[in-house]
């Protein structure tokens, strides 16, 4: 049996029974919620990273809904704080690279 001690998605332990493999898992405790997130995020982005597949921007996509969930921040507010960031200081569109300052 392989050690993990990581978050996964919640069907996970029954797919992984489903095939007959052994399973071992818990239900998180609201205190270490906070860390696993982070090193979920740190997962999926680096995952993305390495094989730039759209599948991995909608795990990225749910972590970040699931931090929201966490911290209690609605999503609305996260996309009205994107939207204004993008007013005031712009996207990524034109690939602006800054090389001084």
């Amino acid at each position: 049996m392989q050690q993990y001690n990581k978050l996964v998605r919640d069907r996970i332990p029954g797919i992984i029974q489903a095939k007959g493999e052994p399973v071992k898992f818990h239900i998180a405790e609201t205190a270490e919620m906070k860390d696993l997130l982070k090193n979920k995020l740190r997962e999926e982005v680096e995952e993305f990273c390495q094989s730039e597949k759209i599948d991995e921007i909608a795990d990225i996509l749910e972590v970040i809904r699931a931090i929201c969930a966490y911290y209690g921040i609605d999503q609305d507010q996260v996309e009205k704080l994107r939207e204004d960031k993008l007013a005031k200081r712009g996207g990524f569109e034109r690939r602006v690279v800054l090389d001084e300052s």
